[in-house]
């Protein structure tokens, strides 16, 4: 794959699948296929600095996910960040956000970095910095959006979230500022590694921690969310249907 039409091609292949099998995956690979519409939108409309490299970052990011589902489901193993997220698709107690959390979790915070990295061939990475932080934007602009359509098949979430007034980070966004600048100070760190395959291992085993903590959150937390759980009544492929509506409402 080196478009990000061959990309979006195989984002639906996957989405697809999961609905067939009614994998919780397909969670964040709708989300994330939202995402890259609108960065090719924006490359069509030359908004970034330098569009065709901007589809090339697109193009490595996305296999980042895309290689790590397909080594998961060849019974192979991915990074750990993804190893944990896939492996969590299995269980019923989490709720939707979380899911999502954890996608957002390894890639962000994991594979952004290496993809913004190998972008630049590991050089003059402050040229493609504003880019790179553009689709950190992208990701935080579809954060209500994805609370609204949670809200449509999750009554107790659709309470929460305006109680929460603006504090839900646990919730819905787990800070898309912080794990961009993490990101991106990794990114720095990971060009400038001798090395590179001990770079991301290292890398890997924090960010996988942070994956522990979203699935098995303080006691409070997880009462909490085992409740909004219990409220996600429709089926899997039913609540990837309507997270298809990101975006568009």
């Amino acid at each position: 794959m080196t478009t990000i039409e061959e990309i979006i091609k195989r984002l639906d292949e996957i989405i697809l699948f999961c609905k067939q099998q009614q994998s919780r995956i397909g969670y964040f690979a709708v989300l994330y296929r939202q995402v890259t519409v609108r960065i090719k939108n924006g490359i069509d409309r030359q908004e970034f600095e330098d569009n065709p490299r901007m589809e090339k970052l697109d193009v490595i990011f996305a296999k980042r996910f895309i290689d790590a589902f397909d080594e998961f489901s060849r019974g192979k193993q991915p990074t750990e960040s993804w190893r944990l997220t896939f492996e969590a698709a299995n269980q019923g107690n989490l709720t939707v956000m979380q899911h999502l959390l954890l996608g957002m979790n390894a890639h962000i915070n994991l594979d952004l970095g290496i993809a913004a990295a190998q972008t630049m061939n590991y050089q003059n990475l402050q040229l493609i910095e504003a880019d790179f932080n553009y689709i950190n934007v992208v990701l935080g602009e579809l954060v209500d959006d994805t609370k609204t359509q949670i809200s449509r098949f999750s009554p107790l979430f659709k309470l929460l979230v305006p109680l929460a007034k603006g504090k839900d980070e646990i919730l819905v966004n787990f800070s898309i500022k912080v794990a961009r600048q993490g990101a991106w100070k990794f990114s720095n760190s990971y060009a400038g590694s001798i090395h590179k395959t001990e770079s991301i291992a290292q890398r890997d085993t924090a960010i996988a921690k942070l994956a522990q903590g979203m699935i098995h959150p303080g006691k409070r937390i997880s009462f909490i969310m085992r409740l909004v759980s219990l409220t996600e009544w429709k089926s899997v492929p039913s609540i990837i249907q309507d997270l298809e509506q990101i975006g568009a409402s």
